[in-house]
């Protein structure tokens, strides 16, 4: 049965979808070997979409290279955009352990391992919305089918789950809380703050009493601390700000099947874009993905085909309908006039399912203004192998963060290193 959505969403929960905050300089270089847009005083965005079975190889990757390249079976779909994307062949994070490590996608490092790093498992997209900071309502959106594939982390190294429903989505942009409502949110926004400035200071009191492990365990502590506090000071800068109009009816929370509801979502996460209700999104397509509407197979089934032709026949009209949906997107973007400033990452930690591999995933980098260059093929040698996390790096320099490292990064992205 089909009804209207009209309760209040549940702010506690879509913050949970929400990045950090943190000012940092402007920086407009951009070491890729790309050309920029001529245009650096722009609002730059950051999109990321991501599924969680990737694309079957076989099918993905073009078997020639350049700007010409003969297009294959799966990008055959936005073959009409193929001037402003750019998809890469052997790049990956160098990790391992098929499902287990999809969620290092974004970030280059999987959470078991991020001990080691300054940012942890941090993924790209929460590194934009730390600099993006309050510029926006929403530093970032992480939405996705349900399920999500644990695609966006914090410094911190916490997940942060994707909205699901369109209607929840659709309230956060657009509907304005009532005077009551406000209020109520008011107060406890104080109350929060309170209770953070008790821990903070018992914490540092801590500090000089505990051994380097135990220091390192509070720091940890004290970086979630910041962060909620981040939220909480963002929450209060926009409180009292109306939201946009939307230019679309109410979206209303009604069952839907996940074929209709990806659609959906990629024009609430244009809209959002559109209105500057943020400046940072992502999108997560799930290892359940629903594809009964097709009439094949589950999805899962079908990414471990066997070779079966009959199973990769259905898995290619699955992959065929999450590309037309990505086009479509790229349609909008540019119907709305964000394209050139917006830089789309497209792709997944899941280099084949079938094998449970983590090698050579498909990676795809669309907009931004930048000259794009077909497909580029790296290096396949392990001696030479460019690590991905150089091309997050260089897509966060893009952004206008200043920082020379990010994840397994060994240097900035640049096609002077492809052989």
């Amino acid at each position: 049965m089909k009804r209207i959505y009209n309760a209040p969403i549940d702010r506690r929960h879509f913050l949970k979808g929400l990045g950090v905050v943190m000012a940092m300089p402007a920086f407009e270089s951009l070491n890729t070997g790309f050309a920029t847009s001529a245009n650096p005083q722009s609002s730059r965005r950051l999109v990321c979409v991501g599924s969680h079975l990737g694309f079957w190889p076989g099918g993905f990757f073009p078997k020639t290279s350049g700007k010409d390249y003969k297009t294959s079976l799966t990008l055959g779909g936005i073959d009409r955009h193929r001037d402003d994307f750019t998809v890469f062949s052997h790049l990956d994070h160098g990790v391992s352990g098929g499902h287990s490590a999809v969620h290092s996608f974004l970030s280059g490092v999987k959470k078991g391992e991020a001990a080691g790093f300054a940012e942890k498992n941090m993924t790209i997209d929460q590194a934009a919305a730390e600099f993006s900071g309050s510029a926006a309502r929403y530093s970032s959106i992480s939405a996705g089918l349900g399920g999500g594939t644990n695609m966006c982390w914090t410094r911190s190294g916490v997940n942060i789950p994707p909205v699901s429903n369109p209607a929840n989505l659709f309230e956060a942009l657009f509907v304005n809380s009532g005077k009551a409502a406000l209020e109520k949110e008011r107060v406890r926004l104080l109350h929060r703050s309170s209770v953070l400035d008790a821990l903070r200071e018992s914490a540092n009191t801590l500090g000089g009493k505990l051994n380097a492990t135990d220091r390192d365990k509070l720091d940890q502590y004290l970086t979630s601390v910041r962060e909620v506090e981040q939220r909480l000071q963002m929450s209060k800068e926009w409180l009292d700000r109306p939201k946009p109009n939307s230019p679309i009816d109410r979206v209303l929370d009604e069952d839907r099947m996940h074929i209709e509801e990806m659609p959906l979502m990629y024009d609430l996460l244009v809209l959002a874009l559109q209105t500057d209700s943020t400046r940072v999104a992502t999108f997560e397509v799930p290892m359940g993905f629903q594809t009964s509407e097709l009439e094949v197979g589950s999805y899962h089934g079908l990414s471990h085909h066997g070779k079966e032709e009959n199973r990769l026949g259905e898995l290619q009209i699955v992959e065929a309908y999450l590309m037309k949906q990505f086009g479509l997107f790229v349609d909008r973007l540019k119907e709305a006039k964000v394209f050139d400033d917006t830089l789309v990452v497209m792709g997944s930690g899941m280099g084949n399912a079938h094998t449970h591999s983590n090698r050579d995933i498909p990676v795809l980098l669309a907009g931004g203004g930048l000259d794009h260059q077909g497909h580029l093929v790296c290096p396949e040698e392990k001696s030479k192998r460019i690590p991905l996390s150089n091309l997050w790096l260089s897509s966060l320099q893009w952004f206008g963060l200043d920082i020379e490292r990010f994840g397994r990064s060994t240097g900035t992205f640049s096609p002077m290193e492809i052989a």
